[in-house]
């Protein structure tokens, strides 16, 4: 395909089946070369969350509070950096991750969060926009924390989401998107964005390309809560 062996080696590692300390310790040790790996890869996804997002967005957006959950380096900081984003927050359950995008000092506050085991630090409705980029996928974090993320968002505030639609996270989209169209249906959440991109990054393997393009594809999703319903007194 193309791409180093050690890059195949290690998105393959962070992909498998693994205990949750296990593929920490691997984003630990992956946070060096992170960024040099995922341009291997074409990684195009923090580059479609953030345009997508931005588009959304109404502006002026400098001052809006921004949750990004499973930051990693800070790829999709400097995206919505770039977009006219000030006031970002990022949790990451590695903090050899997290180290990296300190270091990038476009985060005003980070903390060290393993979505899917524990809460997000934060308090209800407190997020105009949420972001989770690469992060809902087979092996790592549940579609279970939906109603997590929408917690901690403002009513009226989006949540921007992206996974994978390789063969191998087939399933976990489905599942994924199950729980997306229920949230819906119990009026949590309104669907604004559904976008399927073909050329989403590299793929590892010729198993995991899409009809022999070479890449895999992924999905962006923008979803905007549903304002808390006033209720008359008396």
């Amino acid at each position: 395909m193309g791409l180093p062996p050690a890059v195949r080696d290690r998105v393959a590692a962070v992909h498998r089946g693994s205990t949750l300390p296990e593929r920490l310790r691997l984003y630990d040790s992956w946070a060096a070369c992170y960024e040099q790996d995922v341009a291997a890869l074409e990684y195009r996804a923090p580059h479609l969350a953030a345009a997508s997002l931005a588009f959304a967005f109404p502006a002026p957006c400098a001052g809006a509070r921004l949750l990004d959950v499973a930051c990693g380096t800070g790829l999709v900081a400097w995206e919505l950096h770039r977009r006219g984003f000030r006031c970002l927050h990022g949790v990451d359950g590695s903090a050899g991750m997290l180290e990296r995008a300190r270091s990038t000092g476009l985060y005003q506050e980070l903390r060290l969060c393993v979505l899917g085991r524990e809460p997000l630090p934060a308090p209800p409705e407190h997020y105009d926009a949420v972001t989770v980029v690469g992060a809902l996928g087979e092996g790592q974090v549940p579609s279970t924390v939906l109603p997590e993320l929408l917690r901690v968002t403002k009513p009226g505030g989006f949540l921007c989401l992206t996974t994978r639609s390789n063969p191998s996270n087939l399933r976990y989209k489905a599942e994924l998107e199950a729980a997306l169209g229920q949230l819906e249906r119990s009026g949590a959440w309104q669907k604004l964005l559904a976008q399927e991109v073909e050329y989403w990054e590299r793929a590892t393997n010729e198993e995991e390309s899409t009809q022999g393009t070479g890449y895999i594809s992924g999905v962006v999703y923008i979803y905007q809560k549903c304002p808390v319903p006033h209720l008359e007194e008396g």
